[in-house]
């Protein structure tokens, strides 16, 4: 009779007895958003989810976890067990933080597993109805006329859209006071009232003063023209070398299983099919939805961070 030993010796294997794998999902998911309600990444939040949970079959649950440009939210689920229980929704703050913040309390690229990019937007910078700027060539001659006598307004200290100016004012020659506001719905407001010669972020910001023509918008920065401001050129149109574009997109903590991360991508692609979805993403918030995969969403974040990593350190900037 063959003992365990000398079965061993001989080079076979036993089969080992199959271990049973606990259902997912079994219960509530979170889905983290980790901006307060009112901003593209709540709205977005909230138009998955219904959808999520009819794919899923269970409830999905938007929790609003806001702080340091995201980076609490953000925490919270890199540093949750990677059940399949716990995803957050991220904006570009994800990939200027581990520059701008110390101590993040964890590891951007380390610690969270990349799901699905769900799309882009450019930033688009506008001038207030009033301002006597027609287009971006016309600003440019009057800011290097009197340096430093124009402002521009963004969500906030070390937000893409402030190093996306940095950027600007580099290439094009020029030298503008940047002002910064606590998130997209204070820069909105001051963007009514003119409280700032050029008012910059998304289009998804900006619809309703785009509508109400209380800005109009001077240039985009995206590869393509923003489908918010469809008259405004590119950047690089206008020989400005400079891109930039906002994101939004999924990730879970590192750890969770493949076959979790799989369903759950499966199940944001199937929301992202939805008729409605996707006249609310690219007709209300103009998102350039363009769904990514695990391997190119982390590719895209690694760029992301590079890039915008570098603009930070090289302007010496700083969190609010």
């Amino acid at each position: 009779m063959l003992t365990r030993r000398t079965v061993l010796g001989t080079g076979l294997v036993l089969a080992a007895p199959a271990i049973a794998q606990p259902a997912w999902p079994s219960g509530p998911v979170r889905l983290v958003a980790p901006f307060p309600p009112g901003g593209s990444v709540d709205a977005i939040s909230r138009l998955l989810q219904p959808h999520l949970s009819a794919a899923l079959g269970v409830p999905v649950v938007v929790e609003n976890k806001a702080g340091a440009s995201g980076a609490i939210g953000t925490r919270d689920v890199a540093r949750s067990a990677p059940d399949g229980n716990s995803w957050v929704l991220v904006f570009d703050t994800h990939a200027v933080n581990p520059a701008l913040i110390p101590n993040l309390g964890f590891d951007t690229q380390r610690d969270l597993a990349p799901v699905l990019l769900i799309g882009t937007s450019p930033m688009v910078i506008t001038a207030f109805h009033t301002r006597p700027w027609r287009d971006f060539p016309a600003l440019v001659a009057a800011a290097k006329a009197k340096p430093e006598t124009i402002t521009y307004g963004t969500i906030g200290n070390g937000s893409l859209a402030h190093l996306t100016m940095k950027l600007v004012e580099k290439e094009a020659g020029i030298s503008l006071v940047h002002v910064p506001y606590r998130g997209g719905g204070p820069l909105g407001v001051a963007a009514s009232a003119g409280e700032v010669d050029l008012p910059t972020a998304t289009g998804t910001i900006f619809v309703p003063q785009l509508e109400a023509k209380a800005i109009r918008p001077l240039a985009s920065t995206g590869a393509k023209r923003s489908t918010v401001a469809p008259d405004a050129p590119t950047l690089t149109e206008l020989g400005v070398k400079v891109m930039a574009e906002a994101f939004w997109g999924v990730l879970g903590p590192a750890g969770t299983p493949a076959p979790i991360r799989a369903r759950f991508e499966a199940a944001l692609r199937e929301a992202l099919k939805v008729p409605a979805v996707q006249e609310r993403l690219t007709g209300t918030l103009g998102v350039d939805v363009d769904p990514k995969g695990p391997a190119d969403f982390a590719a895209f974040l690694d760029r992301q961070i590079e890039t915008w990593g570098r603009v930070v350190r090289a302007n010496g900037i700083r969190p609010d």
